[in-house]
């Protein structure tokens, strides 16, 4: 039974105004993000072969500290253990070198004041860069 004889069957149609409205939000999101991506970039400066002039080799003064308390700079024995004795012969090792750097030395034995008055003497000559020396134990 057909109770609408009279009125033609309307075709068929996609309604594509909702399809573009999504399809434009998707390219809102793509553009963004697009240029969020480009904020994670790293900036990398890769070296350049270019030839240099070679550098002096920096200044190293070793002080020896060994259980007694005797001090030794540069493998010459520091006559008294005061600081000023001490001080007076990082000036004379370092002579006219800029920055040296003090390479401390001291014994497992010796003690702690030891190494502070040589750190000590260092301030006193205006020398800051100060390093230790250490050994590994053989055979562990």
């Amino acid at each position: 039974m057909n109770f609408q004889r009279g009125k033609r069957h309307e075709d068929l149609e996609m309604n594509l105004v909702p399809l573009i409205d999504v399809l434009l939000v998707i390219i809102i999101f793509l553009v963004v993000s697009a240029s969020f991506s480009r904020t994670s970039e790293l900036q990398i400066n890769l070296p350049t072969a270019e030839p240099t002039a070679l550098e002096d080799k920096p200044l190293v003064i070793t002080v020896e500290v060994d259980a007694v308390g005797h001090f030794m700079v540069n493998g010459v024995e520091v006559g008294s253990g005061d600081v000023e004795a001490i001080s007076s012969a990082l000036t004379k090792a370092a002579g006219s070198g800029k920055e040296p750097t003090i390479v401390i030395n001291a014994d497992a034995k010796s003690t702690h004041q030891s190494v502070v008055d040589v750190m000590e003497a260092a301030r006193q000559a205006n020398y800051t860069h100060i390093t230790f020396a250490t050994q590994t134990k053989s055979g562990s």
